[in-house]
């Protein structure tokens, strides 16, 4: 994205909008965040009996047609889709900003998803089985392109800024906060709907996770089956959701006396290139993309108030993690306070990132870190703070978050407060 603007323009987010399974909207998900409240329960979208995992973090109350008035659009829409533009409404509406005439032009919409579209050709796929090739929904290719989420956004909010989306595993929604950063910094853009969003709670997609023993099999306590770096953690939840954020050239915020969320000071990305599913055990890439937000923020380590930990609650996951921090942290690793959101939502995929930064940067807003649930069973190998059971005040300035996705993908975006 070519631009005549002069680089290095401050990015800040005014926009925050979130669908959860603890919450819709930025004040239900903060308060059940700060509040220690799992979303985790037994899985209502199907029966689930058959499989070994029977319990998952729905977005339950949750009626797409309060955010999407045209019903044939809505029909049109996989579920990813509704959940995207329901959250890009949010955020807009808390943003405050009328995209109207010229701003839709310079307003873009990058949307970070690993499996969009997955779950409506699971179902027409069904339909195809028993009712035969053409009683499937004429616009299920359409429909399930991965890139369907970003192109709803556009028309539902009438932008005609750059459009699309990146599926990178896991943390394809912090590359997307990557990416819609840098635009907005070098001049491309004024305006970025940034995010991620996933619906992958659907039969097919939970076995391929139960086949792999990658998910908790706590089914008699559901909401205590994820447990970041608790030494008796034993596999993932999957979780769905959306979180999407309205990015703004500093300036022009100020000028509006929009309210300011944070600023966005450093991203840093880089691939593993050692395996689809295990994290490099020496963590040097994920250390390296660390280093390289920090110095793209142009800030040291003691500046560095809190860690938002992609914390899965997978062994491997999160006593890697817990290496990555001390070998880039040193001797100020134990001092730096990290909590784990996905102890309370799931694993939400390709929305993780997005919806973990919105809890990164509320906790920033209201200097109060959430906690890190389900936290018993101390780890030596897991020997850091990570905030257990319950909240805690502290003076938050600047905080890391960091994602890491399937195929070595790593990502970390560091956001301070104006």
């Amino acid at each position: 994205m070519a631009s005549n603007h002069s680089p290095k323009r401050r990015v800040v987010v005014t926009g925050l909008g979130v669908v959860s399974s603890i919450g819709l909207g930025k004040d239900a998900f903060w308060e059940s965040l700060r509040s220690g409240r799992s979303g985790i329960a037994p899985i209502t979208a199907f029966d689930p009996a058959d499989f070994t995992t029977q319990f998952a973090g729905e977005v339950r109350n949750f009626e797409p047609s309060a955010y999407i008035e045209d019903v044939k659009r809505l029909k049109r829409m996989d579920r990813t889709s509704q959940l995207a533009v329901a959250s890009a409404k949010m955020a807009i509406r808390d943003a405050g900003l009328e995209l109207e005439g010229s701003a839709r032009e310079k307003t873009g919409v990058i949307i970070g998803t690993a499996m969009a579209g997955h779950g409506y050709i699971l179902n027409q796929h069904k339909t195809l089985m028993e009712k035969g090739p053409m009683r499937i929904n004429p616009f299920t290719a359409l429909a399930s392109f991965p890139d369907a989420c970003a192109s709803n956004v556009s028309i539902e909010l009438g932008v005609t800024g750059p459009s699309f989306s990146i599926a990178t595993a896991c943390s394809s929604a912090s590359d997307a906060g990557g990416y819609a950063f840098e635009a907005i910094r070098s001049g491309a853009l004024d305006f970025l709907i940034m995010g991620g969003a996933e619906a992958s709670i659907y039969p097919g997609i939970l076995a391929a996770f139960c086949v792999a023993r990658a998910l908790s099999t706590r089914n008699n306590d559901p909401q205590k089956a994820s447990r970041p770096f608790s030494r008796d953690r034993d596999g993932f939840v999957l979780g769905e959701g959306a979180g999407m954020l309205v990015l703004e050239e500093y300036e022009h915020a100020k000028n509006r006396g929009a309210h300011i969320y944070g600023e966005i000071l450093g991203h840093g990305m880089t691939c593993d290139a050692y395996h689809m599913t295990a994290p490099d055990p020496e963590g040097r890439q994920a250390a390296r993309a660390m280093q390289m937000a920090l110095k793209d923020a142009g800030i040291g380590i003691d500046q560095i108030d809190y860690i938002n930990a992609h914390g899965t609650s997978t062994p491997l996951n999160d006593k890697t993690e817990t290496a990555i921090i001390k070998k880039v942290f040193g001797e100020r690793a134990p001092q730096i306070p990290i909590s784990a959101n996905k102890s309370m939502i799931g694993h939400l995929i390709g929305a993780a990132g997005s919806v973990e930064l919105i809890a990164t940067l509320l906790a920033m807003e209201h200097q109060e870190i959430p906690p890190t649930i389900n936290y018993e069973v101390s780890d030596p190998e897991c020997d850091l703070d990570y905030v257990p059971n319950k909240s805690r005040k502290v003076e938050i300035r600047t905080a890391m978050k960091n994602s890491f996705g399937f195929g070595g993908k790593n990502s970390i975006l560091i956001v301070g407060k104006i």
